[in-house]
């Protein structure tokens, strides 16, 4: 049994304390007492703090074998920095917009195992992706993923089953993809198509940037892309937000005051998308690989298709995200990953061994990805 402490207590981090604590010692810090009063285990210790306070960071984290940051993405990077000044192993899910690897040095320095991205996507993709890149030549990449509410509301027919903030930067950040082996950068929600998916109907798939770390260590690989699935028609309301100036950050003038338009719509936004703690979603995924293995051409296709627990109480998102960091914990604190440096998912997923513990563990909590070549 070991010690292990989660920063963020939001529906993930509620999902990652919640699986650890069957065989671990657990705390759970956040600032918010509402977001902790959901994490309902009498075993899991809670403390309230602000984790935007990196000395508040070091001094929490002292005591324990690992640490998990499930913090907001614009805390990642700072999070992840002090914890491995501190000289603790990590798992990060933040899904940060700055480049992780950057942190690299520092954590071979300190002589710490961290692994980054490890949730759904980025995360499980990675894995994936690692795992056939060290088996065959992949000649392209494809994933696409979506998180979505069961009921269909008006207007946005959406739920953000995570941080609302992080699905504003979906729609926000460039979308990076790779071409004939050129890394092309394009409007994020552009490219937009309409795809079929069993026991779901149709969706759309747009351009975002998920590929991440994929587009450098994947070496070789001449084509990859990464797109969001939402109910169609979800994404022209987003683009008409955006053409019309509501996710501009530059404040305006109303009256004697002035409001940036980006934090007044995301406020709105926020209201819109909040997903009940008792709300059915599901998540959806699918992954292709196709190349050339042992001389023959091969395509691999990844499907996942995970609904709200309605046992556990614990949104489909927050399983899929949760326990795919929770695996990558158990990969550090049962040593079946013990090399020093930060690593995006997609490095140790080339081990076989790793490999599959990841697909067993999820498998035994009911998040199974079913695969056809």
């Amino acid at each position: 049994m070991k010690n292990i402490i989660i920063l963020g207590a939001g529906m993930v981090g509620r999902a990652m304390a919640l699986d650890l604590a069957k065989k671990h010692n657990v705390t759970s810090v956040d600032r918010s007492s509402k977001s902790l009063a959901l994490v309902d285990n009498p075993n899991i210790q809670k403390i309230e703090a602000d984790l935007s306070d990196t000395a508040r960071i070091r001094e929490l984290i002292q005591d324990y074998d690992l640490v998990i940051s499930a913090v907001p993405g614009f805390m990642g990077y700072k999070t992840v920095q002090t914890i491995i000044e501190t000289g603790k192993n990590c798992v990060d899910i933040s899904f940060m917009p700055e480049d992780c690897m950057q942190l690299d040095a520092l954590a071979k320095e300190k002589g710490v195992t961290v692994i980054a991205d490890m949730g759904v996507a980025p995360g499980m993709p990675n894995l994936i992706a690692g795992y056939h890149h060290a088996r065959m030549q992949i000649e392209e990449f494809i994933y696409m993923v979506g998180g979505l509410p069961v009921e269909r509301k008006f207007p946005f027919e959406y739920k953000a089953p995570f941080s609302p903030v992080d699905v504003v930067e979906e729609y926000t950040r460039p979308a990076r993809m790779k071409i004939n082996n050129v890394v092309e950068s394009r409007e994020p929600m552009s490219d937009a198509e309409l795809i079929d998916f069993d026991r779901i109907g149709t969706l759309e798939a747009f351009n975002t940037d998920g590929l991440r770390s994929l587009l450098y260590t994947l070496e070789g690989v001449p084509n990859m892309k990464e797109k969001t699935l939402r109910y169609p028609g979800h994404i022209k309301l987003i683009q008409a937000l955006k053409a019309s100036g509501f996710l501009d950050e530059k404040p305006v003038k109303i009256g004697d005051k002035e409001i940036s338009p980006y934090e007044f719509t995301t406020k709105m936004l926020f209201n819109q998308w909040y997903l009940h703690p008792d709300e059915e979603e599901f998540t959806v995924m699918k992954v292709i690989v196709r190349g050339t293995e042992n001389g023959t051409k091969k395509e691999y296709v990844y499907d996942l298709l995970d609904y709200y627990d309605k046992t556990e109480r614990i949104s489909s998102m927050a399983r899929t995200t949760g326990f795919t960091g929770t695996s990558g914990a158990e990969l550090i604190l049962q040593e079946v990953f013990t090399q020093e440096g930060l690593f995006p998912p997609e490095i140790p997923g080339k081990d076989e061994k790793v490999f599959s513990f990841v697909m067993d563990y999820l498998k035994e909590r009911g998040v199974i990805y079913k695969v056809r070549s």
